[in-house]
């Protein structure tokens, strides 16, 4: 195939721009902001379990401590029954004997009984302060979170941004370069899974990096300035220029 030796230099342009989209796309795949979101989400989420599982102690110790309340109330309602018996003076000496040792019990009752309450009202004063830096855990992942996602989203927009740039770019070159060649360039290009064509600079083919060796280089020196070459190591359309040291 022969193109003009100046059209097959644009070439060289629309390789950049293919490189560029590749680069972006690459980058998209790999965005840092996205793995940011990821675990700030993560920690956010594991954040959210421990409010919920600090929520479930508080009122369980809630629940416990008004029990024990009610079971204090009692006791007291009690031992208040028999001192009026007592200071009635209308109980009997027996009477009076089994009232002053039910008073003991319940006393010792109502001491266990508090007891036992100080410290529920302990624990339930911890499992509030828990509760309450979970909660501030939560307020503060959510904050992490909101930031990381407009990072990746500016990050984002600014990919999308720079995609657009360079695929007019890549359309605008692509428009002057004939058909048959721009195929090729093409083709080449899903078989490299990069670019289509490489500058030969320094006898080197600048797409695969290798240099050609002396009868590959008499070849391309010897070739026609205006036919098609390409590299025997990596296929590609090999553009010469005055760099190419021929």
């Amino acid at each position: 195939m022969k193109v003009d030796h100046f059209e097959q230099q644009k070439l060289l342009d629309l390789a950049a721009e293919d490189v560029a989209l590749s680069q972006l796309a690459h980058r998209r795949r790999t965005l840092p902001e996205v793995a940011a979101v990821e675990a700030a989400e993560e920690s956010e989420r594991e954040l959210s379990a421990d409010v919920v599982r600090a929520e479930t102690e508080v009122k369980d110790l809630t629940r416990e401590v008004r029990r024990l309340e009610s079971d204090v109330d009692t006791v007291r309602q009690r031992a208040a029954r028999d001192q009026q018996r007592l200071d009635s003076g209308s109980a009997t000496p027996k009477e009076m004997t089994n009232l002053q040792h039910e008073m003991e019990s319940l006393a010792r009752r109502q001491a266990d009984l508090e007891d036992q309450q100080l410290e529920l009202m302990e624990r339930l004063e911890a499992a509030e302060s828990a509760l309450a830096a979970a909660q501030q855990g939560v307020l503060q992942a959510r904050e992490a979170r909101e930031r990381a996602e407009q990072l990746r989203d500016d990050a984002l927009a600014d990919i999308a941004d720079g995609t657009v740039r360079h695929e007019s770019a890549r359309a605008a070159v692509a428009g002057v370069i004939s058909a048959p060649l721009l195929s090729l360039y093409d083709r080449i290009r899903a078989q490299t899974g990069g670019t289509g064509a490489a500058m030969l600079q320094a006898r080197a083919c600048q797409g695969c990096r290798i240099e050609l060796n002396g009868r590959e280089l008499a070849a391309v020196r010897n070739a026609d300035p205006h036919e098609v070459v390409r590299c025997e190591n990596c296929g590609r359309i090999l553009v010469r220029t005055a760099e190419s040291g021929l």
